[in-house]
């Protein structure tokens, strides 16, 4: 059979269950019988947005789905709505979603689904939450959501999740290196094993969060509150000597067992009835910082600045270094 296109109006025959993309130009023109209803479109509209759609695979020549039966027509039968199939044909033109009034967004969403339109079925699902609870907006983003962002988000681009609630989250493990998080809710989250290197979380809310063992270097986390967080075993320490900034921070009950903190700034922090046992807090500054019952036992704290620090009831034996008067004179 001549495999040239006779003329602009006409289908050309292709062998039944054959590759069609070896054959197809882009701006090739097909007919699909949608329950009875002929659409015409062509094959860029079909395969350019969504490449790993139902309809996309039909024509591409990767073999993972054949082509359906066609009509008397030659047009591609497919056996769905065509009420909810239009506005999904448009979408795939335009990128746009419209729809008529008198049309279920519900309906064309499980039409989405079907045909693996995963960009329209995003849009739809938000939109439908937002029409079910107008409060939406507010409620905490979860893990998939965090997920779907990052990878989305080019690697030369910076990533905000500036005042973003996350509270409750289980983000753990997940690499969030240089994100900005400042006044993010982030309380109660599960950020154990949590790359959170360059991070900003200036005054964000880790409230009772789970940071045990994550990497904390070079974080920005200027007056952040950290109350009863548990930050047992993290790495605050830059090898280029860059200083992690906690000044400020409210870490009152919090657990920092373990923690390499060599260098830290903690100025004029809260750490009232903190757990800093065995800690490497060698040249950190806690100048005016709360240790009030603050338990430093078996700490290494050699070239601290402790000047102004309340030390009333701290625990201070098993120390690696005595503490040396110098480092509290006010």
């Amino acid at each position: 059979m001549d495999s040239e296109l006779r003329d602009s109006d006409s289908i050309k025959e292709e062998p039944a269950g054959g590759s069609l993309a070896g054959n197809f130009a882009p701006n090739r023109w097909v007919k699909l019988n949608v329950g009875g209803q002929i659409y015409t479109t062509t094959l860029d509209t079909l395969v350019g947005r969504e490449p790993d759609s139902m309809l996309a695979r039909m024509f591409l020549q990767d073999g993972s789905m054949k082509p359906s039966e066609r009509d008397e027509q030659g047009a591609y039968l497919i056996d769905r709505s065509p009420r909810y199939f239009e506005p999904i044909i448009n979408y795939l033109r335009h990128g746009q979603f419209v729809c008529d009034s008198n049309i279920s967004v519900l309906g064309v969403l499980e039409e989405a689904r079907f045909f693996g339109i995963y960009s329209l079925v995003t849009h739809l699902e938000e939109r439908l939450g937002q029409q079910d609870d107008p409060q939406s907006d507010d409620r905490p983003l979860t893990r998939m959501d965090v997920i779907k962002a990052i990878i989305q988000t080019s690697v030369i681009t910076e990533l905000r999740f500036q005042g973003v609630n996350l509270s409750g989250a289980d983000l753990r493990k997940l690499d969030f290196r240089n994100i900005n998080f400042k006044y993010a809710n982030m309380s109660h989250c599960n950020l154990s094993h949590t790359n959170l290197n360059y991070c900003c979380l200036e005054r964000a809310d880790l409230q009772y969060a789970n940071l045990e063992c994550a990497q904390l270097v070079s974080v920005r986390g200027l007056c952040a509150n950290m109350e009863g967080a548990n930050l047992r075993g993290c790495n605050f320490e830059d090898p280029t000597g860059v200083r992690t900034n906690l000044e400020g921070v409210n870490l009152k009950g919090a657990c920092l067992e373990s923690s390499n903190m060599a260098g830290v700034n903690l100025r004029v922090a809260n750490l009232k009835n903190a757990n800093m046992k065995n800690c490497n807090l060698r040249a950190a500054v806690l100048a005016g910082a709360d240790l009030e019952r603050c338990n430093l036992s078996g700490s290494d704290l050699q070239e601290a600045n402790l000047r102004g620090a309340n030390l009333k009831d701290a625990e201070l034996t098993l120390m690696v270094t005595p503490l040396h008067m110098s480092q509290a004179i006010r």
